[in-house]
């Protein structure tokens, strides 16, 4: 097996090199790869669209690079300087249309064999960008920015490090890690039915242990009545993950085990699986969350529902702020943790509180309830719908308000009647 070799360029050749080409292809080239660290593939289809100004970074499909002041200052003198012509970045001086990567790879080598930089290929200025960026930041940046999973980090990049190794450690203090719901639920919908999306929907929605995710067959898993059976118990499925679950069965109807390789239909062992779910992570931005950090928050959410769905049975709604306060969180984890509830079906948001589903008259049978019974009462006061809808009676006066504006009510005093109740007295 060929050594994987790393020519590093030298870094004043580099910088002279930029200033001479500084208004042609190589040089939007040698920039790209350098300073950004980007695939030959990724600059041949790079498009002004990806290159966000306002943030200072290149918005790939899978990773999002800063830049430097000065390239997305060279970037924006380009871009000008085409008087926005092409959607394409990087384009033929002669021609300008869009390069093939052969032309990509030719006007690199040229401009760097003329400053004398002959053993270097256009892959090494990628190599080195990764180089810098591990001599000043952590491993979890650096693979978040450059798509390069850990063990490849210390395959390739670890023997031109001081240390001689790239540490994969969490580093952290001894507390469980805060799980930014957001950004765990942006990487959910990026990962989807794939084989680390499934893992990553079983751990936070169900609790379960990786050896558990591994040997998990489709024998267990009962799509019609969404339950999941385990030796040991038996789980409800969430409709999230219900549907990733149905979407891996129609791609793969013949396996016996949930998670498979999608290439070689495979089921992942242990070390593989957990390898591939701690990238995605760091891609997601959740640099410090692991799979147990994933299982003990699905412990304390299920924990944490029970606690509000006590706390509704006492004093009958609650806010997020009074869930906040109950379950020791931050405002916006309990809304995340209340909006769950609603979506599972266990709660009803009617305005800023949230009750019981079955305890009150939900949102969408709310108009027709208060039109039956003026229809057979006649008229109301505002408390009468509050104990009719069974929710605060400061709630009810925007439902009521919107009644009247649609025309269906009307207000007398204190009293509300049909609108049609009030054009015949």
């Amino acid at each position: 097996m060929q050594d994987y070799v790393v020519n590093r360029p030298d870094e004043g050749a580099m910088e002279q090199i930029l200033e001479k080409n500084f208004d042609n292809a190589a040089g939007a080239i040698l920039r790209l790869a350098w300073q950004a660290g980007l695939l030959r593939d990724e600059i041949q289809h790079l498009t002004w669209a990806q290159i966000d100004f306002l943030d200072s970074r290149i918005v790939l499909p899978d990773r999002r690079v800063p830049i430097p002041e000065d390239l997305a200052a060279y970037l924006a003198d380009l871009r000008e300087g085409r008087n926005r012509c092409s959607e394409v970045v990087v384009l033929s001086d002669r021609d300008k249309k869009p390069l093939t990567p052969q032309s990509i790879s030719r006007l690199a080598r040229q401009a760097l064999d003329a400053a004398g930089q002959t053993s270097v290929r256009l892959i090494d200025l990628r190599h080195d960008f990764v180089l810098r960026q591990l001599e000043s930041h952590d491993w979890q940046y650096v693979s978040r920015i450059t798509g390069i999973e850990a063990a490849a980090m210390n395959l390739h990049f670890g023997a031109h490090l001081e240390k001689k190794k790239v540490s994969t450690r969490v580093r952290r203090e001894a507390a469980p890690a805060e799980i930014d719901e957001f950004a765990l639920w942006k990487l959910l919908q990026a990962e989807r039915a794939t084989p680390v999306g499934a893992a990553l929907w079983l751990t936070w929605q169900l609790g379960l242990r990786l050896e558990e995710i591994v040997s998990l067959t489709w024998a267990q898993v009962d799509l019609a009545a969404e339950t999941l059976r385990l030796p040991d118990r038996e789980l409800p499925l969430t409709s999230g993950l219900l549907g990733v679950l149905r979407e891996l069965r129609a791609a793969s109807p013949e396996a016996e085990r949930v998670l498979t390789s999608p290439r070689t239909g495979k089921p992942y062992d242990r070390t593989r699986l957990s390898r591939l779910v701690r990238a995605a992570l760091v891609r997601g931005g959740l640099d410090n969350v692991t799979l147990r950090d994933l299982r003990l928050d699905c412990a304390i959410r299920v924990g944490g529902e029970n606690e509000v769905v006590a706390w509704l049975r006492r004093k009958r709604s609650i806010t997020r702020n009074e869930t906040a306060s109950l379950l020791g969180v931050s405002r916006s984890t309990a809304y995340n943790r209340l909006k769950l509830m609603v979506k599972r079906g266990r709660l009803t948001q009617i305005g800023a509180r949230y009750y019981l589903k079955e305890t009150v008259v939900p949102p969408e049978r709310q108009e027709a309830v208060i039109l039956e019974y003026l229809d057979r009462e006649g008229f109301a006061f505002r408390q009468d719908i509050a104990r009719l809808l069974k929710i605060d009676a400061r709630q009810v006066r925007p439902i009521l308000q919107k009644m009247i504006a649609a025309g269906q009510i009307v207000q007398e005093k204190q009293k509300y009647l049909l609108a049609e109740q009030k054009a015949h007295a």
